[in-house]
C-alpha cells in the first residue's frame, strides 16, 4: 500500500535525522505495532492520534527520541498507555528487559497482545497503579512520558529505583516550574532538548538521578 510505503519512508527519514541506527526489520515491526494500534483504536479509543503517518511522528519518533538515554538492564515505562514509549524502545533495545506499567485494563490488554504479536520476549506488562507496584527487584532506568507532574512521579516511583537509577521524564518546553516544585538538588537534574523530526514541537527530557530510599533496598 502507498500509505505503508510513505509511512515507512517517514519513519526511516526521522530515524536518520535523529542520528539513530535501527535496522529495517525493527522498523517494520514498529509499523506492524502501529497497524495493530490503529485497528484496536477503532473500538477501544486507545489514542487520540489518528492515521499511521501521524502515529509515526507523534508516537514512534517521539518515543525513539530518548533511545540514546536508556541505560542499565531493567527499564520501567511508567504509565505506558498503549505501549509508548516502551514498545518502540524494547524493539530497539532487545538486550534489555522492560516492564510496561499501567492501571488501565483495556490498554494493558492491547499492550499484551502487541507483545505477543511482535514476539517481544524482553517485555512484561504490569497492570497496577504506580504507588502500589513493588516488584522484588528495582530498575536502572524509569521512563515517564506525559504521565504526571514531576513531584508526583518522584514520590511514587522513588522506591522502585536502586543505586545509580535514573528517571527520564519527557516534558514539554519550559519544565522549570516542575523542577522547582520537586525541590531537586541542581546536581540531580540534567536537562536535554529533544528533537522530534517533522513535529515543530519543542520537548525536554529531564534526566534525574534518584536518591536511595530508606527502607527500600533493591539490588
Amino acid at each position: 500500500m502507498a500509505t505503508d510505503r510513505s509511512s515507512a519512508d517517514l519513519l526511516a527519514a526521522g530515524i536518520s535525522e535523529m542520528g539513530l541506527v535501527i535496522d529495517a526489520g525493527k522498523q517494520r515491526a514498529m509499523l506492524r505495532f502501529l497497524a495493530l494500534l490503529e485497528r484496536w483504536n477503532r473500538a477501544y479509543n486507545l489514542t487520540a492520534v489518528k492515521g499511521i503517518p501521524a502515529m509515526v511522528e507523534r508516537h514512534l519518533l517521539d518515543s525513539l527520541s530518548i533511545s540514546p538515554y536508556i541505560g542499565g538492564q531493567r527499564i520501567l515505562d511508567i504509565g505506558t498507555g498503549a505501549g509508548l514509549p516502551g514498545i518502540p524502545l524494547a524493539l530497539v533495545h532487545g538486550e534489555r528487559n522492560f516492564v510496561l506499567l499501567d492501571s488501565n485494563g483495556k490498554k494493558c490488554r492491547f499492550v499484551r497482545q502487541a507483545v505477543i504479536e511482535l514476539g517481544l520476549d524482553n517485555v512484561e506488562v504490569a497492570q497496577t497503579r504506580l504507588e502500589h507496584y513493588r516488584p522484588p527487584e528495582g530498575f536502572d532506568t524509569l521512563v515517564a512520558r506525559a504521565f504526571a507532574p514531576l513531584s508526583d512521579i518522584l514520590a511514587k516511583a522513588g522506591p522502585l529505583g536502586r543505586a545509580g537509577s535514573r528517571l527520564l521524564a519527557m516534558k514539554s518546553a519550559g519544565p522549570e516550574a516542575e523542577i522547582e516544585a520537586a525541590a531537586l538538588a541542581p546536581e540531580q537534574v540534567r536537562r536535554h532538548a529533544l528533537h522530534i523530526p517533522f513535529s515543530g514541537v519543542e520537548r525536554s527530557l529531564l534526566e534525574i538521578t534518584l536518591e536511595p530510599q530508606a527502607g527500600e533496598p533493591h539490588g
